[in-house]
């Protein structure tokens, strides 16, 4: 088999799986595509589509299948996957490597009114490779940032790429908006948001020096996994600092569309910082 008849067999896979779902087997023929154009299979909902043929019970599999994007389902060619379910599992790793290794576009960061600072980390290598910088500022970092936020506020709030940079793009215009929105309508001081570059988890905590918050709220995104490359967690601790321990932040994870939804997201984390402020705590110390 020569290259060509290997390119043609994959778009042809391909094509019948973005034409396919809702349907328990594949059509015979796709809708046509140019022969330059490969659909886009990242963008095909899975838990639509059941590979199984003649499933015993196909409403209840249908019903499972709805509930999670986990690959259910996927049937077999002898003992290997189907063409299909390998060119979704590599699609999925494409997805997540982008979430990994793109920048967060300048627009969304406008659009959101976030002003953007760097970590200790020169590159995405560095970054990966380091991630002791990615915890770090430098001296004239934290002075701008003395200079052009609010000092000593109730919360602090700030976003960072992490290790998704596709998970700020799909979730801070909405999750964001949320949590200020809860936390000005409860009388409380909201520090000056910004974006930091690079950063880690630990970066909060230098923020928290920095700026003197008691509460400091950082939304990152996190690892993507081959499920989704949007997932974002925020973090928040009470009186945090330099070397604070794990065990005293508070974590709201699986923030995306397919979990819990950056506006519910925005309003929860809101309702857990008032809870900070009120008993002086976060992490294990906070009783929820």
């Amino acid at each position: 088999m020569n290259e060509a008849q290997l390119q043609e067999i994959i778009l042809k896979t391909i094509t019948e799986l973005v034409g396919q779902e809702g349907k328990t087997t594949a059509p015979s023929a796709g809708p046509k595509v140019d022969p330059g154009e490969v659909p886009d299979l990242s963008a095909v909902d899975y838990r639509k589509i059941i590979d199984v043929p003649n499933p015993a019970n196909e409403e209840e599999y249908r019903l499972l299948r709805s509930q999670t994007v986990a690959r259910l389902g996927v049937w077999r060619a002898g003992p290997r996957y189907r063409t299909n379910t390998f060119l979704r599992f590599r699609a999925d790793h494409a997805v997540a490597m982008d979430a990994v290794f793109t920048d967060v576009p300048e627009q969304v960061l406008e659009d959101a009114g976030l002003f953007s600072v760097q970590t200790l980390c020169d590159s995405k290598d560095t970054y990966l490779t380091r991630p002791d910088l990615g915890r770090r500022f430098s001296d004239e970092t934290v002075a701008e940032l003395r200079k052009r936020c609010v000092l000593n506020p109730d919360v602090q709030i700030v976003v960072s790429d992490g290790l998704s940079s596709t998970s700020v793009s799909a979730n801070v215009k909405d999750v964001l908006p949320a949590i200020l929105q809860g936390l000005k309508a409860s009388g409380v001081a909201v520090g000056t948001p910004f974006f930091i570059k690079y950063g880690r988890v630990g970066a909060m905590d230098a923020v928290t020096e920095a700026l003197g918050s008691k509460v400091t709220v950082i939304l990152l995104g996190e690892r993507p996994g081959l499920a989704t490359g949007e997932s974002m967690s925020a973090y928040m601790t009470y009186g945090g600092y330099i070397g604070i321990p794990e065990a005293n932040r508070t974590v709201v994870s699986n923030i995306h569309r397919g979990g819990t939804t950056p506006t519910e997201a925005g309003a929860f984390i809101a309702e857990l910082c008032l809870r900070m402020l009120k008993e002086k705590a976060s992490g294990l110390d906070l009783k929820v």
